[in-house]
């Protein structure tokens, strides 16, 4: 693999990370809550797929009709049951109950579906390239995916700047007390950003399930790579998260080329050197954007 490969192939696997980023940023950008159980639940949506590929015979693809509402509909009703009482001035809340769901996921499909590594199976399409010039190839199942990604993120960009709900929700991060004297109930604008959130990473969940192997003991890696994604892109910005995607998957395909061992450690001293240099991220923002 070329070194112009390796970058190219990078760029597009930070498609994949932003979508992991996505919710975690918007979580954060809208109502400062760091979900640690974020990759515990892709890992719970790209399981809920293999249920219904099994028993349905659906593609992966078309599970995401059912899995992505679905999931949604998780996050709404577990933010207004469970995480609203967590949104308060420390942070220390929100921290120690994500960690409480992040271990009762992993040990609800530790005993459903054992510690076994699966994978969502979409046919030739996922292994499929085209030719682009000399050794670069490209495939189209990651080139998809960095599609999507890209898509999500003019599509959340656009609801929150022009729609009413999304402009609600930017007030309320911007300070609840102010948007409640208005008139909005600032416990629905969470719930709703967590229902977004959480279709996010069912998307993310079920397309990296598709691109690679998962295990019930996979969500702490998932969001290690998410949050280093949000932390060099800069908190709160959802733009953020494709360029802090995007270095990260760059780093860690280079670190390959240069020592195939070294993959993830590249990405790592990578986001340790943003985070020296450039602690509030790249394009740090004080609400999502």
């Amino acid at each position: 693999m070329t070194l112009v490969n390796a970058v190219v192939q990078g760029v597009l696997l930070g498609g994949m990370y932003a979508l992991f980023a996505t919710g975690l940023s918007l979580m954060f950008g809208v109502m400062r809550v760091v979900n640690l159980a974020h990759g515990d639940f892709a890992v719970l949506a790209a399981f809920f797929g293999l249920v219904l590929v099994d028993a349905l015979s659906l593609s992966p693809l078309v599970t995401l009709l059912i899995i992505v509402p679905g999931m949604a509909a998780l996050g709404y009703l577990l933010h207004r049951g469970v995480l609203q009482r967590t949104v308060v001035a420390s942070p220390l809340p929100a921290l120690l109950v994500t960690f409480g769901l992040s271990i009762v996921v992993q040990n609800l499909l530790l005993e459903l579906f054992s510690a076994d590594q699966r994978r969502l199976q979409i046919g030739s399409f996922e292994t499929r390239s085209f030719q682009v010039a000399g050794d670069l190839a490209i495939g189209y199942f990651p080139a998809v995916v960095f599609a999507i990604a890209v898509a999500l993120l003019v599509g959340l960009s656009l609801f929150l700047h022009r729609t009413q709900l999304g402009r609600l929700m930017r007030a309320t991060s911007d300070d609840q007390e102010t948007a409640r004297l208005m008139g909005v109930d600032n416990r629905n604008m969470y719930a709703f950003a967590a229902a977004i959130a959480f279709a996010t990473v069912a998307l993310a969940g079920v397309l990296n399930g598709v691109q690679t192997n998962f295990s019930p003991a996979a969500g702490p890696t998932l969001l290690i790579f998410a949050f280093e994604a949000v932390i060099i892109g800069g908190l709160g910005s959802l733009w953020g998260t494709l360029l802090g995607g995007i270095v990260l998957g760059v780093a860690q395909n280079v670190g390959a080329w240069i020592e195939p061992a070294q993959q993830v450690l590249a990405g790592h001293l990578v986001f340790l050197l943003v985070l020296a240099l450039r602690p509030r991220g790249l394009l740090a923002k004080g609400a999502p954007a």
